[in-house]
């Protein structure tokens, strides 16, 4: 079996040589750009199983390299950043990121986080589809393509709003704990999780609401969780 790709995007050589180091003695490859346009240009050419992502580069905002490898790939990108700011976190991860890691980080975390991810892409690329296509109301997932349609028109989700929303659906009705599904999404119930995922519970309900005009996808259980809600035509 081909040991994982990883892609590091960092300007600052220390950290970059840091981070490639670490991965290299744990059974990783390494793959390095020090900035926006080579990281994009390793992303296509290369065509890694992860990236992480610093979004103080040179010559083009992270967040904005987010978006644009959002147009085109669902490769996980877990950002490791400096700003520590929530509405910086919230940024990245509407664009697409997949979890946010704050410098100074602890490699033992990262290499943690690194496991979750690769478990969680393992698991989607394994997971059977007994049920091929799931309905409430005028929501489809069809599981076996990946897709979320809303009256037949497809949901622009990121991969965790997907991820999270078959999480929702295979539970429909059920009130689910915060520490429940963080654990299915992220495969851990860390606390940058549960924060992570208010954000991106709130711009999935905001994606299913516009779209489905007065119907309501999910409730809110304060302190407790989330419950998807069974809906009609």
């Amino acid at each position: 079996m081909n040991k994982p790709l990883i892609l590091i995007v960092e300007d600052d050589p220390p950290i970059r040589n840091l981070i490639s180091v670490a991965l290299e003695s744990h059974d990783y490859r390494a793959l390095v750009a020090a900035n926006a346009g080579s990281a994009i240009m390793e992303a296509s050419s290369h065509n890694p199983d992860i990236m992480l992502l610093d979004l103080g580069l040179p010559d083009l905002d992270g967040v904005e390299v987010i978006r644009k490898i959002r147009s085109w790939s669902n490769m996980p990108i877990i950002v490791i950043s400096a700003r520590s700011d929530d509405s910086d976190k919230i940024e990245a991860l509407d664009a697409g990121a997949d979890d946010y890691l704050t410098k100074p980080f602890s490699v033992d975390e990262l290499l943690a986080r690194l496991r979750v991810t690769l478990r969680r892409l393992n698991q989607a690329q394994n997971e059977s589809p007994e049920t091929a296509v799931f309905v409430n109301g005028p929501l489809r997932i069809d599981y076996a393509a990946g897709c979320a349609y809303m009256r037949e028109e497809e949901l622009h989700l990121t991969p965790i709003e997907y991820k999270l929303l078959c999480v929702l659906a295979r539970n429909c009705g059920k009130v689910l704990t915060h520490k429940y599904i963080t654990q299915q999404v992220w495969g851990t119930a860390w606390e940058t999780n549960v924060a992570s995922l208010r954000v991106f519970m709130a711009t999935l309900r905001k994606k299913l609401e516009s779209s489905s005009d007065t119907q309501v996808y999910i409730q809110t259980h304060v302190g407790i969780g989330y419950r998807m809600m069974k809906v009609s035509e």
